[in-house]
């Protein structure tokens, strides 16, 4: 991981105790009424890992990389299924076309700022290349998301680079994510405070299956806050057109959903398609210029996709749709709770040309759970 300036972000998955941060439910705010994981986050699904590189430097750089791994094997020769659902497409997620081809991706997921998305997308495709396994392979699919955190960060110079993306590959864990100014969500905003990375899970109960839903979310978009609710934005006056003009609009949200169940591409797409409803829950608004994305794939080993086979067929057991219900709302629980955890994890931030960006202040947040009786 990159040591930039006075700040030091070592493994971060792992070590949580060097950034003061606060989720939602360390409030006393428990939105939905599904039980989350036991880390509250996409690692919760099984085998599923997350890496950070943040960069810090100066007075106007302010931005990373945030590396989501399906599982620890060679992504590449083991793929997974998955699906891709773009609620408004103002944005620049590579690797589409053939996931949604083909129903699945072959390379870890990668988030980073808007300009920064070829540089990503080389590293990506050099990273898989290296593996073990794939000496031969002369085609990659490199899936890189974005929000483009313009506003504090310098985002023409362009400071991501290659071996920024292969320090987030490289420290991917599993466990604890470290949320808020981190990774891909250093430089971002989320309804006019400060955004980030935010990640929940929810954990369905053996009756339903036992399966697990996790999400990870990279916040950088506007509208007016609700959270679990509570119209926060509205009573804070910080909203879309509360000045009536356009503020606080445009941005873009990318959403990540993992989960254990074994689902094809097309129910995965219809999960995708569910976290929309999560960032709706929130009071997003998927303006224009708003390039808001779900990426959604299984982890179950028994419908991966291997790369070389010798049998022609493919059997693979796959979860009946009556059964899938319950992870939407899982999904949509999941995804509501990762946008509040990136905004209470974040903290305040100075960037480019001076501009500053609060973070949620709490103490106004339980104030006003208390005024609508929610506490």
């Amino acid at each position: 991981m990159k040591v930039v300036t006075n700040f030091v972000f070592l493994f971060l998955p792992l070590i949580l105790s060097a950034q003061s941060f606060t989720h939602i439910r360390d409030l006393g705010i428990q939105p939905g009424v599904m039980k989350p994981g036991a880390f509250n986050a996409i690692t919760d699904v099984p085998g599923v890992k997350v890496g950070h590189t943040t960069l810090i430097k100066a007075d106007s750089i302010r931005t990373g990389v945030t590396a989501i791994l399906p599982h620890g094997d060679n992504i590449f020769q083991q793929k997974v299924p998955a699906a891709v659902y773009a609620g408004n497409g103002f944005g620049k997620l590579s690797g589409t076309t053939q996931v949604q081809e083909l129903g699945n991706i072959e390379t870890p997921i990668v988030l980073t700022n808007t300009l920064a998305v070829g540089t990503a997308m080389n590293a990506v495709v050099e990273y898989t290349l290296q593996q073990k396994g794939n000496e031969n392979v002369q085609s990659v699919n490199a899936l890189v998301g974005e929000t483009n955190d313009g506003y504090l960060n310098d985002i023409r110079g362009m400071h991501i680079k290659k071996e920024d993306v292969w320090d987030a590959l490289k420290n991917a864990a599993s466990g604890k994510v470290a949320e808020g100014n981190v990774g891909a969500g250093t430089g971002t905003v989320c309804y006019g405070f400060k955004g980030g990375i935010g990640t929940a899970s929810r954990k369905l109960p053996v009756s339903l299956g036992a399966y697990t839903v996790g999400v990870l979310v990279q916040t950088n978009f506007g509208g007016v806050l609700q959270v679990d609710g509570v119209p926060v934005g509205k009573e804070l006056k910080q909203f879309s057109f509360s000045n009536q003009l356009l503020n606080n609009v445009d941005g873009s949200c990318m959403i990540v959903v993992a989960t254990d169940a074994p689902l094809d591409s097309r129910n995965l797409e219809r999960l995708a398609k569910r976290a929309m409803l999560g960032l709706a829950r929130t009071g997003g608004i998927a303006s224009n210029g708003s390039g808001d994305y779900a990426i959604a794939f299984s982890t179950d080993p028994a419908v991966r996709v291997p790369y070389n086979s010798d049998t022609k067929l493919q059997q693979v057991p796959l979860l009946r749709n009556e059964d899938v219900t319950a992870l939407f709302l899982a999904v949509i629980e999941a995804t509501e709770e990762a946008i509040y955890n990136s905004l209470t994890a974040a903290e305040s931030m100075t960037g480019k040309d001076g501009h500053k960006i609060e973070a949620l202040p709490k103490d106004a947040l339980l104030s006003l759970f208390k005024k609508y009786k929610r506490l």
